[in-house]
């Protein structure tokens, strides 16, 4: 992935912001609750950095054609983080105007692409489904220009800075796969799934995000997780009669041995499982 920033596509027309638009539209594919999987991490994990930001703002980049959605991120941040604010911005012109009316205190929706026009630095930007519909030689460009508008890190406040969390779901949000980055690029991929729904986690591959989905295949990383995860669900089969849940935990822990895993059983518990980025990364 060597797109350099300059090869994406540009809007000819201009952001709420009054700064070209960076992208193009994208079929806008919503249904409501379909990133509840992604918010709850999100609320979890990255709920002190908005708790301690002067301006907790953060961006629903891609909402769609309805703005379920930014609607949804606003009530489940504020569960951690009372003064978060969302943006909702897409760049098909109709559904800014379409999410209008629900604009609220704390949410408001603009026109806009990868070029993020809110003032300042975010401290998270949420891009799911979105690119999806782009090539993967222009993943990393897209991350480089999104990484770029977060908030930076600080280290007198402990801070990591701002996040970005881009990935896939399937149109309920059963089953979910998401990179989460920082100022300084990827740290790690997330694996989320509604475990009844779940024959054997390789089923996760198809929601695999750009940057991996097409690195499934023999002698890349990604590849290579999948088919130890699958055969640590296998052997933790005689679980399965303590319920899912309990097979799934055991699986990821025997993962633990060969693998950066980077959560704990209390997210194992909610049928997740972070890796870190690293350990996943596309080859060459």
């Amino acid at each position: 992935m060597t797109a350099r920033a300059s090869s994406l596509p540009h809007s000819r027309l201009r952001s709420s912001g009054g700064t070209p638009i960076v992208g193009t539209v994208t079929r806008g594919t919503t249904n409501p609750n379909r990133l509840r999987r992604m918010d709850r991490w999100i609320a979890a994990t990255h709920g002190a950095e908005l708790r301690r930001a002067a301006d907790p703002v953060a961006v629903d980049l891609g909402y769609g054609a309805a703005p379920w959605t930014a609607v949804e991120l606003l009530h489940r941040l504020r569960t951690a983080a009372p003064r978060a604010r969302v943006t909702g911005i897409e760049i098909e012109p109709a559904r800014v105007a379409a999410a209008r009316p629900y604009e609220r205190e704390g949410l408001a929706f603009l026109r806009g692409g990868f070029e993020v026009p809110v003032p300042g630095r975010p401290v998270l930007v949420r891009a799911a489904n979105v690119l999806r519909q782009y090539d993967e030689a222009e993943v990393a460009a897209v991350w480089r220009r999104l990484c770029a508008r977060l908030a930076p890190a600080d280290p007198a406040t402990g801070s990591r800075g701002g996040l970005l969390v881009e990935g896939t779901c399937d149109e309920i949000g059963r089953r979910h796969v998401w990179v989460a980055l920082g100022p300084e690029g990827p740290r790690t991929v997330t694996f989320a799934t509604r475990l009844g729904s779940l024959e054997r986690p390789s089923d996760l591959a198809e929601r695999l995000p750009k940057a991996l989905i097409h690195r499934n295949v023999p002698g890349e990383p990604v590849h290579a997780f999948l088919r130890d995860f699958d055969r640590a669900w296998a052997a933790a089969a005689p679980y399965a009669s303590y319920g899912a849940r309990q097979r799934w935990i055991r699986a990821v822990r025997d993962l633990t041995a060969d693998w950066p895993v980077a959560d704990g059983p209390a997210r194992w518990r909610q049928g997740e499982v972070t890796v870190r980025w690293e350990a996943l990364a596309p080859r060459g």
